[in-house]
């Protein structure tokens, strides 16, 4: 298995190497010592802390700056392996979203699931 130091493992966990150390200490992260003595960590635990890492982010209330937001009713799902049109029927408007399948099974979307749909949008046309 590819080995990394600390150094590189708390880089690409985006955390302190001071972080990956205590994880260590707890038994979060295996280690061992590589030939000149310095601790290095598999890259499949490496892997594993950051996939736990990212499902705990998930989890986590989230923030946005997008002020415009509709809740509807997904009222149909198209997908092929890529892409997928997500429309939604937010009281009287019909939003459509396109988006990656992977992200319509994450999130479960399917007709007649509730959903918010956030706009933020750099270009705004307007009619009268």
């Amino acid at each position: 298995m590819p080995q990394m130091r600390i150094s590189e493992a708390a880089s690409l966990l985006g955390v302190s190497d001071d972080t990956v150390r205590r994880w260590i200490d707890a038994g979060r992260l295996p280690a061992a010592q590589d030939g000149s003595g310095r601790r290095v960590v598999d890259g499949v635990d490496v892997a594993r802390v950051a996939q736990e890492n990212a499902a705990a982010q998930a989890s986590r209330p989230e923030h946005t700056s997008a002020r415009n937001q509709f809740r509807g009713l997904v009222t149909r799902v198209l997908s092929d392996q890529v892409m997928s049109q997500v429309e939604l029927q937010c009281g009287p408007y019909r939003v459509v979203s396109l988006i990656s399948t992977e992200a319509v099974r994450e999130l479960g979307l399917e007709p007649g699931v509730v959903t918010t749909a956030r706009v933020k949008a750099t270009n705004v046309v307007l009619e009268n």
